[in-house]
């Protein structure tokens, strides 16, 4: 049916000229012969009228709220987006119809705040495709099967746009934003940081995983599953954007495609715990990592030695566990203030002396590694939060990203 799904950020949907934006790379799809099916997140940031901080702000106070009632209000942000733009697509001549998640057929369970897709009904949706019609989805929700409206977590219209695509087998994602695409670092700490022409689903999974706002992690698990590849572009230019996707099916430029590391991701507002067991008159509880758990705080960076447990964990968890550890009778050392940095590329898996190469830059700065990780694709290094900016930088200059 030569269907694109195209997903518009808050920052796009915001105003008026920036939706004028949005109606253009719409029209121009239509003129390619493609069927697009548009999705919107919430208008703007926390403070503006429609933003979702904004609507949850108006009941913060309340005692009595329910999490059913709170995906309710949440959800209507990206309503409101969805009626605002089909609303001005049709005004440009373009048969657009406003949808909620759950008109669109996406199901879900019943776990508020962070609903898991059960099914996509595409029923509505292809009708629609055949009659000419342009659905603009509400992106972040659904509903259950008792037909409450459910929300799908932070960074759910990603979620949403990946899961149409997959269901509708459309021929590619385009996720649109306020960047050219994705880049080899935050271009915030690192000025010379560049655009990838393209880049694997993997590595692009990583990024997002270990810090780099790019793209739902999920999003990416999804399109990867269906190998339906995703655009990451500019609503406010035709930069052509970052291709993500397999190298596989994809003819790339030498250059790129011979880099050892892809790009940089960063972490910030961690902490790093050491519980030490001294001369082993402290029993260690088998059960300790699993009442963390139980608390809800996940953790990471993990190194398990007999005298003593390395891990990190986000800095507003850090009272919850120190209340642990002192039920337990546990000596133990917390560093706040760290940040964990992370290289990746598939490229570096079984060349050596990328371990080196990262201890060497980060030394010649005085900058002190806290704890290291790795994996085939992946290297980590805790260091101290005030340190970020200058890591960030000689990595990627010691790997010749810029």
């Amino acid at each position: 049916m030569n269907i694109v799904i195209q997903k518009f950020g808050g920052t796009s949907v915001s105003s008026v000229e920036s939706r004028n934006k949005i109606v253009e790379k719409v029209k121009n799809k239509k003129n390619e012969g493609k069927n697009p099916v548009v999705v919107v997140s919430a208008m703007g940031r926390k403070g503006q009228p429609y933003a979702t901080d904004t609507l949850i702000d108006l009941i913060k106070d309340c005692k009595h709220t329910s999490s059913r009632d709170l995906d309710l209000l949440m959800s209507c942000g990206e309503i409101i987006s969805s009626v605002v733009l089909a609303t001005q697509l049709k005004d440009q001549g373009l048969d657009a119809i406003p949808l909620t998640g759950g008109q669109a057929g996406i199901i879900t369970d019943n776990y508020f705040g962070s609903a898991t897709i059960l099914k996509v009904d595409t029923h509505v949706l292809e009708n629609l495709i055949k009659e000419g019609k342009i659905p603009v989805v509400a992106g972040f929700q659904g509903r259950n099967e008792k037909g409450d409206i459910t929300t799908l977590g932070r960074g759910g219209s990603d979620v949403t746009a990946s899961i149409l695509g997959e269901a509708l087998q459309a021929d590619s994602v385009e996720i649109y934003t306020d960047v050219d695409g994705i880049m080899t670092a935050d271009p915030r700490l690192v000025p010379n940081a560049k655009v990838l022409s393209s880049i694997e689903y993997n590595e692009v999974f990583q990024l997002a995983e270990y810090g780099a706002k790019v793209i739902h992690p999920r999003a990416v698990e999804i399109s990867m599953r269906a190998n339906i590849p995703i655009y990451i572009k500019n609503t406010y230019n035709d930069s052509p954007g970052t291709l993500i996707t397999n190298y596989n099916k994809l003819s790339v430029k030498k250059s790129i495609k011979n880099s050892i590391i892809t790009g940089i991701a960063h972490i910030l507002n961690v902490a790093q715990v050491t519980v030490q067991i001294k001369n082993n008159k402290t029993h260690f509880d088998p059960l300790f990592f699993t009442e963390i758990a139980n608390k809800n705080i996940s953790i990471d960076l993990i190194n398990l030695f007999p005298n003593e447990k390395v891990f990190i964990i986000q800095h507003e968890n850090i009272a919850i566990l120190e209340d642990l550890l002192k039920q337990k009778n546990y000596d133990y050392k917390i560093i706040d203030h760290c940040a964990k940095v992370t290289i990746i590329g598939n490229r570096m898996r079984g060349i050596p002396g990328i371990m080196a190469r990262i201890v060497s830059a980060l030394s010649r700065e005085g900058i002190e590694i806290l704890q290291t990780a790795d994996s085939h694709t992946t290297i980590s290094c805790l260091i101290r939060e005030e340190d970020v900016e200058i890591a960030v930088r000689v990595l990627h200059e010691e790997f010749h990203l810029g």
